[in-house]
């Protein structure tokens, strides 16, 4: 145990030094459980490191505030979510919705602050993540907020025919694309 601990102490001093880590890291007490899901990043890194784990852990980060209205918790959360898509290597996790939800929100926190570099995470999203018809209709949805119909429509159309699941999803979005609404699906939909 006191292995452990010095171990921690160790981490805790070192991401303080490197990254002047915000209120979020607690190191007071580290849990065995990796399911426990309340832990920090190191705990997540250094235990299971799976796309689940590290989707709670930027979930309950996201419940402290409106990213839109608060610009130090956009920071923080482009921040946790880079780190997060950084130690998730792509070519394992490609057919997990975790991994594909995280890069979609990874891409909609950065079109808060750059469209640019949004666009360029849609990219890598769909690129990665093909199968999910869900990041087809958030790239999609990103276009069509940037006023770009013909765009968002071709997105929804390759999703189409690259055979993204579930199909109904992309055919309702573009059912909505078709009647000129602004959000190709609504929360029911989703």
């Amino acid at each position: 145990i006191a292995s452990i601990m010095n171990r921690v102490r160790n981490l805790k001093n070192k991401y303080r030094n490197e990254e002047n880590i915000t209120d979020e890291f607690h190191y007071t007490k580290i849990s065995a459980d990796t399911t426990d899901n309340s832990g920090t990043v190191n705990q997540i890194m250094m235990t299971a490191n799976n796309p689940e784990d590290w989707l709670c852990f930027l979930h309950k980060l996201e419940k402290k505030g409106v990213p839109q209205m608060d610009v130090s918790l956009l920071n923080r959360l482009i921040g946790r979510y880079s780190q997060a898509v950084t130690a998730l290597p792509a070519e394992k996790y490609s057919q997990d919705e975790s991994y594909a939800r995280i890069l979609v929100r990874f891409a909609e926190l950065k079109a808060l602050q750059d469209p640019e570099e949004a666009r360029d995470q849609f990219h890598l999203a769909r690129l990665n993540c093909k199968k999910f018809a869900f990041v087809h209709v958030a790239f999609a949805q990103f276009e069509l907020s940037q006023e770009n119909e013909k765009k968002c429509k071709q997105i929804l159309q390759k999703a189409v025919e690259c055979s993204a699941v579930p199909l109904e999803l992309l055919e309702t979005a573009l059912q909505n694309l078709q009647l000129k609404k602004k959000q190709l699906l609504s929360d029911e939909e989703k």
